[in-house]
């Protein structure tokens, strides 16, 4: 059976009716009324948002494609497990992967560009929901987050590879012979890395948001909350950190040291910021092994336009194993 490409789907007038339908009815229960068009800005491979006018505020709803339908049953986990951060839905539907959500207004990202104050600010909210989230898993896997702990990814890089190995040539994340090999050859690095994480004084699995950056924090009275949970992985801490190191890599203006330590500052009592550091590379590898994990499932719907410009993703980034992590003190 030949299954729609998800943005297709959503771009359907009969998808827009029945999920118009759904959000008029969760915003009457919630005692407000819409007052204009719901509008759809946005649609990918992987979500789509529609934006609801209402007499209370304007309002974002927001689809996920199969691989990423977890993320609104994890929200509202989140919101239970760790309430003075996350902010609660109006609306989930699970079983379709929806959520509705109130405005929270200025979002960092867009507000300016973020500075070094704004990094340390966003790295310790995510450290401190890591630290009260460690003995969650049950609960957050339960609810459909994504297992990629350390001893799960060698398997899931053989998996990769063979999956990307078997796509035809013309496909943008074709591995041939000769890279498969090459990454193959890379399993010995793959293993002392997870070693070296099993064996480090940090919990070997977290609460990982997966996508740290400005543009998924809002600035609110009284601090931030993060949000957009669609690529989050129950994973090894410090893989949170592998987003933020790739845009202040880019930014000549904030220092990464400062970054790390805030970050490390929230573990004071478990691992010092010079040990933390040295941790990083391993964290580094795992980490793309599980991005490329996440992008694997976000393009398996996608049309030939979209792969044209997101399919090389699960192939980019399964092949940074082979870089070199090392993290430089500054």
């Amino acid at each position: 059976m030949t299954v729609r490409p998800f943005s297709e789907v959503v771009s359907s007038a009969a998808w827009r009716a029945e999920a118009e339908r759904w959000i008029r009815e969760r915003v009457a229960d919630a005692g407000a009324t819409v007052v204009g068009d719901i509008t759809q800005p946005r649609v990918r491979p992987w979500s789509t948002q529609l934006v609801v006018p209402t007499d209370a505020g304007p309002l974002w709803f927001k689809a996920n494609c199969p691989a990423l339908a977890f993320e609104p049953a994890v929200h509202a986990v989140l919101v239970r497990l760790d309430p003075g951060e996350v902010d609660e839905p109006l609306a989930v539907e699970a079983e379709r992967g929806w959520v509705l959500t109130r405005d929270r207004g200025t979002i960092l990202g867009d507000s300016h560009d973020a500075s070094l104050d704004d990094w340390q600010a966003v790295v310790g909210v995510a450290a401190g929901m890591q630290r009260r989230l460690a003995d969650r898993g049950p609960e957050l896997l339960a609810a459909g987050l994504p297992d990629c702990a350390p001893h799960t990814v060698p398997a899931r890089f053989e998996e990769l590879i063979k999956s990307l190995a078997a796509l035809p040539p013309e496909h943008p994340s074709h591995l041939d012979a000769a890279a498969a090999r090459r990454l193959r050859g890379a399993q010995g690095l793959l293993d002392d890395s997870v070693a070296t994480l099993l064996g480090g004084p940090l919990p070997t699995a977290s609460f990982q948001h997966g996508d740290l950056q400005p543009g998924n924090v809002f600035a609110v009275a009284g601090g931030l909350r993060i949000f957009d949970f669609g690529d989050a992985q129950w994973a090894h801490p410090l893989e949170t950190l592998a987003v933020p190191w790739g845009w202040i890599d880019r930014l000549s203006t904030v220092p990464w040291r400062p970054v790390v330590n805030a970050y490390a500052s929230c573990w004071h009592d478990v691992i010092g910021p010079d040990e933390l550091v040295q941790l990083l590379p391993s964290a580094m590898v795992t980490q793309v092994v599980n991005r490329a994990f996440n992008w694997w499932g976000t393009v398996a719907g996608a049309t030939p336009d979209e792969l044209v410009e997101w399919g090389d993703s699960p192939r980019y980034f399964l092949e940074l194993v082979l870089d070199d992590f090392t993290v430089p003190e500054a």
